[in-house]
């Protein structure tokens, strides 16, 4: 069977896809073929040859940690492989070298992904979350970077954590401009990559990121249950691993390779981030991510952002004149693979939502935003189509 090459507006790799317009890559994405095949391949493996084909597939993680660690500017070895972003962040938040009085600075309005682990971290150690408005990154980006500087010039900040792209409006957060401030306080930046990574180009060096978790399941396009987490090398030396398992040690696995004598329990826990790797692997799941980021590399993030860009450009105002209000940012350095729409007067969002996806529109309503988020295989030409079925939907009310 011949290969087919993943491109820019090409659904030929999604020929399952039930949805006339799937535009809800921010929620999950669907399954391209080699994703699902490489999946396929890993459960047949293992269901032919059990340990055998589970040790192969550990052998595998190297090339998708090179992939992942390629695709954020992160070293292979900064690179952890997490069930989702949830437990990187909560191994961030977790490890901290937390003191009494310790802060942690969040945001209001994001995920709670991003926040709920460090409230639990901050209770767990006598520390405190201080609280910020992400909203105001939209409205006074100048006054919002000063109010940060002013928690982080109080004192006692040990890290900043914030979301890349914010999930209801889609606004791409000035994550350089925010390192700059946590260095200069000796505080870490810590974010939450998820609606960033696969569609929004991001750099942990340029972009001063300090740790970064990111799930596989939306703009990654693997699968739910594996992502990765990155955690940079001069952070990882500082981190007290609160969560460890066992194949966190050195050498973990000594006493099953290399004969008796080798079953201890004081081997060090790896200053890596892949200490957070536990011994039940998603094994069957690493193929298809490996898959996933491949696509991503062919066509390349930055080719896939501005792909994205085209298609909501033709979108918005059109949804605009039917007096939505649309949430994207102004300025081309705020805008991600989102765009979040808040309705118009008199529409029910959930209501119309149902309609939608009944008419083969997948979007999403996160806290009451009607947002659309296309990735690299949606085409313009489904525009008409998603409009139509919006009208008809409205109508029907």
């Amino acid at each position: 069977m011949a290969v087919v090459e993943p491109r820019l507006g090409d659904r030929t790799l999604f020929a399952t896809l039930d949805a006339a317009v799937y535009a809800n890559h921010a929620g999950m994405s669907p399954l391209s073929s080699p994703v699902a095949g490489a999946i396929t391949d890993a459960v047949a493996a293992l269901a032919r040859r059990g340990g055998g084909a589970g040790w192969e597939l550990l052998g595998a993680r190297e090339p998708v940690r090179a992939a992942a660690a390629a695709l954020v500017g992160a070293a292979a070895a900064e690179v952890g492989f997490v069930p989702n972003t949830t437990a990187g962040v909560r191994a961030a938040a977790f490890g901290l070298p937390w003191e009494p009085g310790s802060r942690v600075v969040c945001f209001a309005g994001e995920f709670p992904t991003n926040v709920t682990p460090w409230q639990r971290a901050a209770a767990a150690h006598g520390g405190e979350v201080v609280l910020l408005e992400v909203r105001d990154y939209a409205e006074q980006p100048v006054r919002a970077l000063e109010a940060l500087e002013r928690v982080l010039a109080a004192g006692r900040v040990l890290a900043v954590a914030v979301s890349a792209v914010q999930f209801q409006s889609g606004l791409r957060m000035p994550l350089a401009a925010i390192a700059e401030r946590c260095r200069a306080h000796g505080a870490w930046l810590c974010v939450d990559a998820i609606q960033a990574c696969g569609v929004v180009p991001i750099d942990v060096v340029a972009d001063g990121i300090d740790i970064l978790a990111c799930g596989g399941h939306k703009w990654l396009g693997g699968s739910m249950g594996l992502g990765f987490w990155v955690v940079r090398e001069h952070v990882a030396r500082a981190l007290r691993p609160a969560v460890a398992g066992w194949t966190s040690h050195e050498d973990a696995a000594d006493f099953l390779l290399r004969g008796p004598g080798h079953l201890r329990y004081d081997r060090p826990i790896r200053a890596r981030a892949d200490f957070v790797e536990d011994g039940g692997f998603a094994l069957a799941l690493l193929p298809g991510l490996g898959a996933a980021l491949g696509i991503l590399h062919t066509l390349g993030v930055d080719a896939i952002f501005e792909h994205v860009q085209r298609w909501i450009d033709v979108l918005e105002p059109q949804l605009v004149d039917r007096g939505f209000t649309s949430l994207r940012a102004q300025a081309a350095a705020g805008r991600s693979g989102i765009l979040g729409l808040l309705p118009a007067a008199g529409v029910d969002v959930i209501a119309l939502h149902g309609a939608l996806e009944r008419r083969g529109i997948a979007c999403a309503t996160p806290d009451g935003v009607l947002r659309f988020a296309p990735h690299w295989a949606n085409h313009v030409d489904e525009i008409p189509v998603l409009l139509a079925a919006l009208d008809a939907s409205i109508a029907e009310r």
